[in-house]
């Protein structure tokens, strides 16, 4: 998934049963340990902000080290390539630094999320990070029936007043997006770029106002088309590459050299379309040269707006076990939440261009649009 939204990166049959089986042992085995007397819907559409709002998480006793962190990923889960792999990176890294264990459920639909989190609430998570906007309601449920354990949502929101409880972690994705179409402007030749977005919806609106931005900044004149593959509630279109590679295709044949997607599994049909055209593709979220189905793929991903939800869940982590509080937090460029990569060397030549550029946004001298 990217930025909170769902992947649809597919799993063998046995795979599959696999990650249900465990699910099902897991709500067998809590519904011994606990009753839970919740209900509601999940709702499709995130809330964001440009800024979370400031809460803190506290827990009963903080941990001293080990504990265990509960992850709940999204659709796509482990080996999506971008957001729930990217959560994934952040929760390995406090297996191994912080000696805490891991308990992780994947969501097969919506039917899974709340189930899901009830589960590793049961298991004895704290923290339990839930990982996408999808989750946003069904989390503020179940945190306000369980105040002694602390929640973490990437990308969603959770009022405070409801569940003080969960911290919401959010990313300046303007920023980041704002430096890939600065990158995208000095390395089309032609003059005329795109982006494709997911669901039409403000989280996405950021990717695609800081691109159009980061692009017009270095060329005022440069040609820019936008399409989204669906309306706000559609999560079809987080995994429609089929609809994103026929887009690509047809901007390329007109002459686009550079295409950003910022919409799940779509950005794969982006891919294939650029490397059809001989032309370059931009991911997001993971680097998605490092993940490339292809070594002819990779030669066509010209970088990939870094969202860097490792380390916000590493440092979420971190912050429980040691103080066993979890704040609210904005993850932006001054503190690497966000960012450009740098694989396959292909944008080497524009980097100080693009460093006096992010300096800039940090020091306040550029202000990036969140609508487009």
């Amino acid at each position: 998934m990217v930025h909170g939204y769902p992947s649809t990166t597919k799993h063998s049959k046995g795979e599959n049963n696999m990650r249900k089986t465990k699910r099902v042992a897991a709500l067998a085995l809590t519904a011994s340990l606990f009753v839970v007397a919740a209900c509601g819907s999940d709702s499709n559409e995130a809330t964001t902000t440009d800024a979370p709002a400031a809460s803190t998480a506290d827990t009963t006793a903080p941990a001293t080290g080990g504990g265990i962190a509960g992850i709940a990923y999204d659709t796509g889960g482990r080996g999506d390539g971008t957001f729930n792999d990217s959560a994934a990176a952040g929760a390995d890294k406090a297996k191994t630094e912080l000696g805490v264990t891991l308990e992780e459920l994947e969501a097969t639909g919506d039917e899974d999320r709340k189930p899901n989190l009830e589960t590793l609430t049961g298991a004895g998570a704290n923290p339990v990070i839930a990982v996408g906007f999808l989750f946003s309601d069904t989390l503020a449920e179940v945190a306000a029936a369980n105040p002694e354990t602390t929640y973490a949502i990437v990308d969603g929101f959770v009022d405070p007043a409801v569940a003080p409880n969960v911290a919401n972690l959010g990313f300046a994705e303007e920023q980041g997006s704002f430096l890939v179409g600065a990158a995208a402007a000095l390395k089309s030749k032609s003059g005329y770029i795109g982006f494709i977005g997911g669901q039409e919806i403000d989280l996405i609106k950021k990717f695609e106002a800081g691109y159009i931005a980061g692009a017009k900044s270095v060329n005022p004149d440069i040609k820019i088309e936008s399409k989204y593959l669906g309306a706000a509630g559609d999560n079809a279109a987080w995994g429609s590459p089929d609809k994103a590679k026929e887009i690509a295709a047809g901007w390329y044949a007109d002459g686009a050299d550079v295409i950003y997607t910022a919409a799940g599994g779509s950005g794969a049909g982006t891919i294939e379309a650029a490397v059809e055209a001989d032309a370059w593709a931009i991911g997001v979220d993971s680097d998605q040269y490092l993940t490339a189905s292809s070594e002819e793929a990779k030669k066509h991903i010209l970088t990939s707006m870094l969202k860097r939800v490792d380390v916000a869940v590493f440092e979420t982590i971190k912050s429980v076990q040691e103080t066993g509080k979890a704040s609210s937090k904005a993850f932006d460029l001054s503190v690497d939440g966000v960012g450009y990569a740098t694989s396959g060397g292909y944008i080497d030549d524009i980097v100080p261009q693009l460093e006096a550029l992010k300096a800039d946004i940090i020091s306040g001298k550029i202000t990036v649009p969140t609508k487009p």
